[in-house]
């Protein structure tokens, strides 16, 4: 291959490095009959037949589009207003990528700036950074900034076993090699009450979730109080959606303030992309990973945008860097933008009252059923957990047949939760798929 620099004399010193033969040895993992170039491929076809072929493939998927989805866990099919993906589809804003040249990157910026914006007033934080790969690795970074914050002197991060499984695995994959040491989680049954008796002078944070991963709000009154009186930090990871009607980060006094803001205008595209939403309060603004954009004036007195704070290892030394994601979601967090600002204040409360409603008229009608009961016993929001009379896994299986997505096998993550569904609804499911889904639990029990 011509356009591969390697001299017979580099491949030879390559192979030899990692103590093979021959490149033909790299492949003999592969199965010789498949091994190229058997592999018998089929012959050439016309663009009209390739649509045709890929069409008849994608119609076998249980897609969102075709099926009554229960399914949430952290990833929710809230409806996208066609608005966003017309305006995030406009090529001054999908070609953007990194304001490497900020001054000569002002359309990008000012959407930055926007999304930061509106984010900051729908948590009641007071600064928001564009942005993270998504809510476990912006839940991370919280842990780590406030150990950065803490400045080496604290090193136990307190952590709610309540908040989502993935999110607290991510947690303990960046501190691998490190010296800090996550807590709180050992043991399901913690609660916040006994999450408060674990804060002590080693503490730097404590973590939790509201909904929570089994979509019950959690009571937050009081419980940055006992954090700041032991001098550590107070971290919430919200959903956005449940700030329509709920108490935001913000007025719990929260240090710190996390979310995944995938479906603010992000369709579920099959498990991505995802956007991590990070706030933090003004004093702890020069700790805060990733990027701000902030709003100035030139010489002329006109309005312009810069990057107040970029504390990525990109633009700054390594050693004085606060992340090393080198990366940002911003075409993510551009739609985010246009959905919070179609939707405004009043279409945020509509869509989180749609949610509330239709999963507590779901949760009754499957609390009739013979052999189901409700074990949700807390407030909650769009997701409850309810206990089913065979496995979970089985009964989605026949939920399929019946174009029925089933709600979240809680025994793949919790081994005592055995038989236990988790099921979300948002403003997308009606009346009618409510129903079918009830009926239908009934019909597979």
């Amino acid at each position: 291959m011509n356009y591969i620099p390697n001299t017979e004399a580099d491949k030879k010193a390559m192979l030899q490095a990692i103590g093979v033969e021959s490149v033909a040895a790299l492949f003999e993992a592969v199965p010789e009959a498949v091994r190229f170039p058997n592999l018998n491929l089929p012959g050439p076809l016309s663009e009209m037949e390739i649509l045709a072929e890929l069409t008849a493939m994608s119609d076998k998927n249980a897609d969102a589009h075709h099926y009554a989805n229960f399914l949430g866990a952290g990833a929710y099919n809230h409806f996208v207003p066609s608005l966003v993906t017309q305006m995030q589809s406009r090529s001054e804003f999908y070609t953007a990528y990194t304001p490497y040249q900020p001054e000569v990157s002002q359309g990008t910026l000012q959407a930055m700036f926007e999304y930061q914006t509106m984010v900051a007033n729908l948590l009641k934080m007071d600064a928001v950074n564009a942005s993270h790969y998504d809510g476990a690795t912006a839940l991370a970074e919280a842990a780590l900034m406030a150990c950065n914050v803490a400045r080496g002197k604290r090193k136990k991060v307190l952590v709610s076993p309540a908040v989502k499984p993935n999110y607290r695995a991510v947690m303990r994959t960046y501190f691998q090699g490190t010296d800090i040491e996550v807590a709180g989680d050992d043991d399901p049954a913690t609660d916040l009450n006994a999450l408060k008796a674990m804060l002590d002078k080693d503490t730097a944070c404590l973590i939790v979730q509201s909904p929570n991963f089994f979509g019950e709000l959690e009571d937050a009154r009081g419980l940055a109080e006992a954090v700041h009186a032991v001098g550590a930090l107070f971290v919430m990871h919200v959903d956005p959606h449940s700030l329509g009607l709920f108490t935001p980060p913000g007025d719990y006094d929260a240090d710190i303030a996390t979310a995944e803001g995938h479906a603010l205008g992000n369709a579920l595209n099959f498990g991505g992309p995802y956007l991590g939403i990070f706030a933090a309060k003004q004093k702890y603004v020069r700790k805060m990973p990733g990027r701000l954009v902030g709003q100035t004036v030139d010489t002329k007195g006109r309005r312009g945008f810069v990057l107040t704070l970029s504390t990525r290892e990109q633009h700054i030394r390594r050693e004085k860097a606060t992340s090393n994601i080198c990366s940002n979601q911003g075409l993510v967090a551009l739609g985010a933008s246009i959905y919070l600002a179609a939707m405004g204040k009043q279409g945020m409360r509509r869509v989180a009252e749609l949610s509330y409603h239709k999963a507590h008229y779901l949760a009754a009608e499957i609390d009739k059923l013979p052999g189901y009961s409700l074990l949700t016993t807390k407030p909650f929001f769009n997701e409850f957990v309810i206990q089913c009379p065979k496995p979970v896994a089985e009964i989605n299986q026949l939920l399929l047949g019946r174009k029925i997505i089933g709600g979240y096998d809680l025994s793949q993550r919790y081994p005592d939760r055995q038989n236990q569904m988790l099921v979300a609804v948002t403003e997308m499911n009606a009346r009618a798929q409510l129903d079918k889904f009830a009926t239908a639990l009934k019909e597979v029990a």
